[in-house]
């Protein structure tokens, strides 16, 4: 009896040890497919984690940065002064897309096909509008504020001031001021309208003051008093309330009321070049891959309506791995979110 428990023991360890090494059982219960997708998201998630830290070692680096109140503060339809609307309804419209990628994947493991597809295309619609907004909000920092990968208007003013031109008043410690730029008009002629507008489109200063410019006059005045046949196009111009550059901002001067500095005349400068160029690179490479995911979306939709992978009667597993890759899309947004918006 004894003998046949111990053969019974041995064919038993036998097998156990054949069944460990023959290479049939899925590691960690996971497919082959499932567990290549699991391989990629944690490479990707490795160079987000890159770009994010090399944002937070630049910023600290740097002895002032643009407030994101003041630089995402415009909304579509003319409004201004909606510090974070616009990026937070972004921001919804995405995590709801990952609702309904949920509802997909519960559908496919029920085999249920029209569900689906009616939740998929639910997922295409959410990534399309989200793409849409980060379309609108590039095209206003292009476009409206001027801000490219080189240059960045959003000045951050570390120590309180007050402008020499006795029409801009104060302005307060840690407040964002956008360098005014001056526009040619279609003519080129070096005439036409001089814009005096802040970050949000006011016809101010930051400051609530109205800027006296005469648009569509040939020879509209600055707030400063200065014409647009007298600023330079080619050189900069110095004069008594402002510095114009090459490129036709208007650096404001002002005098420091406080701190170590207090009593110095200085001038508003251009914020960190670096802002502008992390935010386009970093948004954009996650704006990549939602571009990609919709597209993937798309053609699985597609595949599933087609009963492609209903004959294979794996719960839809391509539906679920796709689910996979737009779940990790929506979590990287979480923290550009936070990194370039909120903090």
């Amino acid at each position: 009896m004894a003998e046949t428990l111990e053969h019974a023991d041995t064919h038993h360890d036998h097998h156990e040890g054949e069944a460990s090494w023959d290479g049939a059982s899925a590691p960690f219960k996971a497919s082959y497919g499932k567990l290549m997708m699991w391989y990629f998201l944690l490479s990707d998630a490795f160079t987000f984690a890159g770009f994010l830290i090399a944002y937070g070692a630049l910023r600290i680096a740097m002895p002032s940065w643009p407030i994101a109140d003041k630089v995402f503060s415009s909304f579509p339809g003319g409004f201004h002064e909606k510090p974070l609307y616009f990026v937070t309804l972004m921001t919804f419209i995405l995590l709801f897309s990952s609702y309904t990628m949920v509802r997909a994947v519960q559908d496919g493991h029920r085999e249920y096909k029209k569900g689906i597809a009616i939740w998929m295309l639910l997922t295409i619609i959410g990534g399309a509008a989200f793409l849409g907004c980060q379309a609108w909000e590039w095209n206003t920092l292009i476009a409206k504020e001027h801000m490219t990968i080189t240059t960045n208007p959003f000045g951050t003013t570390t120590t309180s001031g007050q402008y020499l031109d006795p029409e801009l008043g104060n302005f307060e410690e840690g407040h964002s001021y956008l360098l005014h730029k001056i526009v040619a008009d279609d003519h080129g002629d070096g005439h036409g309208d001089a814009h005096g507008h802040d970050d949000h489109g006011h016809d101010d200063h930051g400051h609530g003051h109205d800027d006296h410019a005469a648009h569509g006059d040939d020879h509209a005045h600055h707030p400063h008093g200065m014409t647009k046949a007298d600023l330079s196009y080619t050189e900069p111009g110095d004069y008594k309330y402002a510095f114009v550059d090459k490129k036709g901002y208007i650096h404001h001067k002002y005098k420091v009321t406080s701190g170590e500095d207090a009593g110095l005349v200085t001038q508003e400068s251009f914020g960190p070049k670096a802002f502008g160029a992390l935010f386009f690179f970093i948004t954009g490479f996650h704006g990549f891959h939602v571009l990609s995911g919709v597209a993937f979306l798309i053609i699985i939709m597609v595949n599933v309506m087609s009963g492609l992978y209903e004959k294979r009667r794996n719960g839809y597993e391509m539906v679920e791995k796709i689910g996979l890759y737009w779940h990790f899309v929506d979590l990287v947004w979480v923290f550009v979110f936070l990194v370039f918006y909120l903090i």
